[in-house]
């Protein structure tokens, strides 16, 4: 897997939670939505997931698929927020979900030293 060297990782996450009435071709849509989101350049690494199977209570599994995905900078992150592609995403795709949880972030991988301030 190659990771962003930067030590001020950019991560992106979005939990996206579908209508109350969604059915599997809905959520079957999105998906496809979010694969074509993956193409924005300046992702570094994308991942699409959905709830894990396990058994917490404090696990959060209400959602249709988690959206996580890297940039090596928060420009870059900001170029994929006004990427056509992610404005076409938002268009077409925003039908199929209720709501949205968006989680920002921005630090050094862990067991990486931030750049020093010389």
């Amino acid at each position: 897997m190659d990771l962003p060297a930067s030590s001020e990782l950019f991560v992106h996450h979005v939990l996206f939670y579908p209508k109350a009435n969604a059915t599997d071709a809905d959520k079957a849509k999105l998906l496809e939505g979010l694969r074509m989101l993956a193409g924005v350049p300046g992702i570094k690494l994308a991942h699409i997931g959905t709830p894990a199977a396990t058994n917490r209570e404090v696990i959060e599994r209400s959602y249709a698929y988690s959206w996580l995905c890297l940039f090596e900078s928060a420009a870059d992150e900001q170029a994929y927020q006004v990427h056509p592609l992610h404005d076409a995403f938002r268009n077409d795709y925003a039908v199929y979900w209720d709501h949205v949880v968006i989680y920002d972030a921005i630090g050094a991988l862990a067991g990486r030293e931030p750049a020093s301030a010389a």
